[in-house]
């Protein structure tokens, strides 16, 4: 089966962490989502990617070689961002057949084997009930759980199923004649939604229907991602660190390999990315990459990325790949 991931996006509210990095390949619980997210889809029955490439695209076909080389990949290029809709569009002359459409910007825990229990639909769309319903596309289904419509950010509780971004097409063709028809209209605030062609889908005969995540964690913003790799972290049964001496761990953490902590207080909930260096610091709720150096800190709430340098710093910092901050030293 194949899977259609928009790779193209610049995350621009993950900067400075994705101007070096591409969003997929951020880290949660000290692996990227993108890693986390085809776990998911290989163990659907998923062997073939195909990726809707634009921003630091070399970044991740380097990574899918290097970690998934088992795993068919069509690089699509998309040179101008016209919308999910125009980004879905871009795959359809490698479409073989039944496709999951996923949005690698979130991790779930879906039920995959939905797909072979229900041959009779036409795609199956999952969705997450919320309480802050108004920040989301919501879905309205029928009681047989067929989807209606999709109401974006609506001001009254019609819905509290949270569009994920997590699809199944079987019918491809009605899928992409929804897609040429919004594309001949004019753009809803200069972009083309898929969402749009589920509608049509199905006020011409299709029938989607909704299913329930048991858990949908974002990753699109610092906030979320620190919050997401918490949950990861309470989730995975992982053993405790190694013993190091003059450091005590708050669970759950997470530590690398080849990293060194001296005179530390690690946790709550962070990650600490292989080869790191923790001196003398407090840290905590937070994210460190690989290969940084952190001393003489008291961190919280803090995204560090890879190579990073960070001294004397008290509170929040979100700190890109190679950078360096220097506080007041204790």
């Amino acid at each position: 089966m194949q899977a259609i991931l928009p790779l193209a996006g610049k995350g621009t509210r993950l900067r400075p962490h994705t101007h070096t990095t591409p969003k997929p390949l951020l880290r949660v619980g000290n692996r990227t989502v993108l890693d986390r997210v085809l776990d998911l889809l290989e163990s659907a029955g998923v062997d073939e990617i195909i990726g809707i490439m634009g921003h630091l695209s070399g970044r991740i076909e380097e990574h899918l070689a290097a970690e998934h080389p088992e795993l068919g990949f069509r690089p699509v290029m998309q040179t101008q961002q016209l919308g999910t809709a125009d980004a879905i569009r871009l795959a359809e002359p490698h479409v073989e057949g039944p496709v999951l459409i996923v949005f690698v910007d979130t991790l779930f825990q879906a039920d995959m084997d939905l797909i072979q229990r229900r041959p009779d639909v036409d795609g199956i769309v999952w969705a997450k009930e919320v309480e802050d319903y108004q920040r989301f596309g919501v879905i309205v289904h029928d009681d047989d759980g067929f989807m209606q419509e999709i109401i974006e950010k609506p001001s009254e509780p019609v819905s509290r199923l949270a569009n994920i971004g997590l699809y199944y097409i079987r019918n491809v063709d009605l899928l992409f004649e929804g897609i040429e028809h919004v594309m001949r209209q004019s753009p809803k605030l200069g972009e083309y939604f898929l969402t749009d062609a589920f509608q049509y889908m199905i006020d011409n005969g299709g029938k989607l229907l909704t299913a329930e995540v048991a858990e949908w964690w974002d990753c699109g913003k610092p906030e979320t991602l620190i919050d997401t790799n918490h949950r990861v972290l309470r989730a995975e049964a992982t053993p405790p660190p190694a013993a190091f001496p003059g450091v005590s761990f708050v669970d759950p953490v997470r530590i690398g390999e080849g990293v060194t902590l001296e005179e530390a207080t690690i946790g709550p909930n962070v990650s600490i990315a292989d080869g790191s260096t923790v001196r003398r610091s407090r840290i905590r709720d937070s994210i460190v990459g690989v290969g940084s150096e952190i001393s003489d800190c008291e961190l919280r709430q803090s995204l560090i990325g890879d190579h990073a340098f960070a001294s004397g710093v008290r509170g929040t910092v979100s700190l890109g790949d190679h950078s360096e901050v220097r506080g007041e030293s204790t």
